[in-house]
């Protein structure tokens, strides 16, 4: 083997797409946990609210919405990542950690806005069936728990870039 080949072989070690795998599989997983638990409280809160306010049924169903975006958020960033992960010998180690991070910044983050949104939801489309005034307010405080998600997918497009 020659000195620029074992060169190349530290660089693009044979483990090396093992770490872009795992961001594609962290985006997804956690963003889509946290699309999951956003939706489920949202919706515990709307079944409870529709017993006594039928007709707020459409308007509260804003969180559920908001919540799935987040799942989306991880999709995208996986199937970028995933798009550009190739066999060892033409994947450096370098790549593996940036989308690694890219899939851990997404998904993590989606994972805390979708909790977010699952609280504020529930609460939210409660307060609503009693107080209307408040569905201003609930959707304030969704957008900026929305945007949290929002936040780690910029920062993982950067970082699936700029390999």
């Amino acid at each position: 083997m020659s000195g620029k080949e074992e060169a190349l072989g530290e660089l693009n070690p044979v483990y090396g797409p093992f770490f872009g795998v795992m961001g594609v599989a962290a985006a997804i997983i956690f963003s889509a946990l946290g699309s999951a638990y956003g939706t489920a409280k949202s919706g515990t809160g709307i079944a409870a609210m529709s017993v006594m306010r039928p007709d707020l049924i459409m308007k509260a169903i804003i969180p559920v919405v908001m919540a799935g975006i987040v799942a989306i958020y991880g999709l995208v960033i996986s199937i970028l990542i995933a798009g550009q992960i190739h066999e060892p010998k033409e994947y450096p180690i370098y790549k593996g950690f940036m989308h690694l991070g890219a899939g851990l910044s997404v998904g993590i983050s989606g994972l805390a806005s979708g909790f977010a949104i699952g609280i504020v939801g529930d609460a939210g489309v409660r307060g609503t069936a009693q107080q209307p005034r408040l569905f201003v307010g609930m959707i304030l405080i969704l957008i900026f728990a929305e945007v949290l998600g929002l936040y780690g997918l910029i920062v993982a497009i950067f970082l699936v870039f700029k390999v």
